[in-house]
């Protein structure tokens, strides 16, 4: 799934006339700047070894000596929500639509052979159910079509490739959502490289790499949520270390990840939905 990513992107390309008057209305507050001392402070704590336990939870889909390919994306691991809620919708309305369907047939057939039997009542459902089937896919189209693309229309996941012989990274998004992306890999901060740069608890979020636009060649930093959500910091570190042994040092000495399909089964919609809980099952 896609929100996050895709409302980052509508925020980057926002006329800045239109973010200012924003945060004029809203009374933002202005947001803690980032030094370049701090800055470099962050990159050089990613050059550092975070754990002795390198390991990748995944989901890996493509793993040698030259590439990395894991998923990425914020809301990633609650993909398959929005595809039922649209089924709903949708089923919701031809139901409707059936209905009205089946009340014209009555209809019809009475005014061939009428002979004074009731048909009020008939009239308004028929009416009734013919407003909510054709009302709602409406206002599905117009309004909700574009959040079911997020999911249903477009590649099964978001990707980020390490490209260890060239020093690069690869985001895989969607054009509305800012497209591919060639990073490098000396600019590279990163929540799992130091407590203090990671969020409180770490609880539930996924690993987060950054790219300030000195780096990003862009105006604006590029954020990006990499593998499954975490249930405490330790998992950040191991994930973050994996991922920075295998640029910096190549695969040798590192535990082989699992290697996950493209093909989208139907439990990849419904088990990411618990990443970052296991605690709460443990007690």
């Amino acid at each position: 799934m896609y929100f996050v990513e895709w409302l980052s992107w509508l925020a980057y390309i926002d006329p800045k006339e239109e973010r200012d008057a924003f945060e004029k209305q809203h009374n933002k507050a202005k947001r803690k700047t980032i030094y370049e001392s701090d800055e470099q402070e962050m990159i050089e704590s990613a050059k550092k070894s975070a754990s002795n336990t390198p390991k990748s939870r995944g989901p890996v889909y493509a793993y040698n000596e030259h590439i990395l390919e894991m998923r990425c994306g914020m809301w990633e691991n609650k993909r398959g929500l929005i595809s039922i809620l649209s089924v709903a919708l949708i089923v919701y309305s031809l139901v409707n639509i059936t209905i009205v369907l089946e009340d014209i047939k009555f209809l019809f057939s009475l005014s061939l052979s009428y002979n004074g039997e009731p048909y009020g009542e008939r009239l308004f459902l028929a009416s009734f159910f013919l407003t909510m089937g054709i009302g709602t896919l409406w206002l599905y189209l117009k309004f909700g079509l574009r959040f079911t693309r997020f999911e249903m229309f477009t590649s099964r996941h978001l990707l980020i490739r390490f490209n260890r012989t060239t020093q690069q990274v690869y985001l895989h998004r969607p054009s509305y959502c800012g497209g591919i992306v060639t990073l490098p890999w000396h600019g590279v901060m990163c929540s799992g490289s130091d407590k203090k740069y990671a969020a409180a608890g770490s609880l539930g979020l996924p690993l987060d790499l950054m790219w300030q636009p000195s780096y990003a060649g862009a105006l604006h930093p590029e954020l990006v949520h990499v593998g499954k959500a975490a249930n405490n910091f330790t998992e950040l570190q191991d994930e973050w270390e994996f991922i920075r042994r295998f640029m910096d040092e190549g695969p040798e000495g590192l535990p082989r990840p699992r290697i996950t399909s493209h093909f989208p089964w139907p439990w990849q919609a419904f088990t990411p939905q618990f990443e970052g809980l296991t605690r709460y099952f443990r007690t």
